[in-house]
């Protein structure tokens, strides 16, 4: 997700609309495209309007991005439409996601050109369907910034100490893939026992808020309201990139980070079946991925595309990484509010 600027404002062109997730059905049209996808991707900052461009000049198509606030949303947006899709294709459901979107039924099986140069790895994580394709993936991290008058945390158990009561600023699990992500990475670091518990309930006190996505958490943190925030390691790239921030700084950790992968996939009922194929053919392409790191602030899953430099400079690389079964996240984000909550 294009996780760093957090002005993100409506855009209409000739090739390009941005509705509320509100759209309404209409009869079969075969020249667009319709996407359901979440605020980053299509705000001004992120890749959708260059995609959209791109993916009119090569077929002639017109591709319509709705944004519907965070990706859980458009998911399940997408869900209360299954017997009647207004979309052709959804993207944004990742591995934390994509049980539930499997267990939906929503999604129809395809093999985009180009899919065997994807690392098999990233595919296996959304599933074995093969009812979703990667496009981007980052590991998460803390956020920290460094002119704080409070210590560096060194690990996630370091976040549960007194030092940062209402400095950690999260999503919430249930409308945000970034919310859930980190829940996820606690399970994955702390298991599904006492410790899962425990940890939640010291880190209560030092949680400022639980945005509801990415940006509106994201702005609170460039806005100074605390000095650590759930993002990617990429994030403080494009702080770099766009406004010579240097003080934010990616924070690695040796117990490991949990890694997000991001995929897309056609509806089932797809209006226009032809162009969401065309549309998933060139969302791997190397022409679309290298549209990516810049709007997107992930890793193309093409590995083709060249990085620029600010990711060399600012993109910290952890050493270990995490995953646990996307069927138990859930669960996970059970316990974690009955922690919370006591």
């Amino acid at each position: 997700m294009n996780r760093i600027l957090v002005a993100f404002f409506s855009i209409v062109s000739s090739s390009l609309l941005f509705f509320g997730c509100t759209r309404k059905a209409e009869s079969a049209r075969s020249g667009e495209v319709v996407v359901y996808t979440y605020d980053s991707f299509a705000g001004e900052w992120g890749p959708a309007s260059k995609l959209a461009e791109l993916f009119k000049k090569k077929t002639g198509l017109t591709v319509t991005f709705v944004d519907c606030g965070d990706a859980v949303q458009a998911m399940s947006r997408a869900i209360i439409e299954k017997d009647n899709p207004n979309a052709d294709v959804i993207i944004g459901i990742d591995n934390n996601t994509s049980s539930q979107a499997a267990d939906a039924g929503i999604l129809s099986e395809y093999s985009p050109k180009g899919i065997d140069s994807i690392d098999i790895a990233l595919r296996s994580l959304l599933g074995a369907e093969k009812k979703l394709v990667p496009y981007d993936w980052s590991h998460f991290a803390l956020i920290f910034d460094t002119r704080s008058s409070v210590p560096e945390p060194k690990s996630l158990r370091d976040l549960t100490d007194e030092a940062y009561k209402g400095k950690i600023i999260l999503m919430d699990p249930e409308t945000s893939t970034p919310g859930l992500g980190f829940v996820a990475w606690t399970r994955a670091v702390f298991g599904d026992g006492d410790a899962f518990t425990d940890f939640w309930t010291k880190l209560k006190p030092n949680i400022l808020t639980m945005a509801s996505g990415w940006s509106a958490g994201y702005g609170l943190f460039t806005s100074g309201e605390a000095p650590l925030v759930i993002s990617y390691t990429t994030s403080p790239a494009a702080n770099l990139e766009y406004d010579g921030i240097d003080y934010y700084k990616a924070l690695v950790f040796d117990e490991g980070h949990y890694m997000q992968v991001e995929g897309a996939g056609i509806l089932n009922g797809a209006q226009n079946r032809k162009g969401a194929e065309l549309f998933m053919d060139f969302l791997i392409s190397e022409e679309a991925q290298a549209v990516l790191p810049l709007t997107q602030w992930m890793y193309p899953v093409n590995g083709n595309v060249v990085l620029p430099d600010c990711y060399k400079k600012a993109a910290a690389v952890p050493g270990k990484t995490l995953s646990v079964d996307s069927a138990s996240v859930k669960d996970a984000v059970s316990d974690m509010f009955a922690a919370i909550r006591k």
